[in-house]
């Protein structure tokens, strides 16, 4: 399985990754979910939202998560470029694109990498009015 990481302070430009991708043609099904702050934190109107990372912890946490998606579904391909610093609202935090040879794992796979990024990645966020 292919994987790739970023953490980054830069922005991410959506349209720049999908040029980028490379994919078999084995593959039938290609997910990304685009993360994006919102105006609202717990009920209260945001500006931005800052993002901490513990990085080599971050990135550990991270592989740990591929290895067990590659343990559970026949992926081709993971990307996740994580924003840190400050975002502000409209714009992307968290892109994840996953590459699987059906759509049903590729969703599945997503949806995990999501929730379980944020139960046990050290990325830390701080709403900012």
């Amino acid at each position: 399985m292919k994987r790739e990481l970023v953490i980054t302070s830069d922005a991410i430009r959506e349209a720049d990754l999908v040029s980028r991708r490379v994919m078999s043609d084995q593959m039938g099904a290609v997910v990304y979910f685009s993360g994006v702050v919102r105006g609202m934190e717990d009920a209260r109107p945001i500006k931005a939202i800052e993002y901490e990372a513990f990085d080599k912890m971050a990135r550990h946490q991270f592989g740990l998560l591929f290895d067990q998606i590659e343990q559970r579904w026949p992926i081709e391909s993971i990307r996740v470029v994580h924003r840190i610093g400050k975002i502000m609202t409209n714009e992307t935090s968290l892109w994840v694109e996953i590459i699987a040879p059906h759509r049903g794992e590729a969703f599945a796979a997503c949806q995990f990498l999501i929730d379980e990024m944020k139960r046990v990645v050290p990325i830390w966020k701080k709403p900012m009015e």
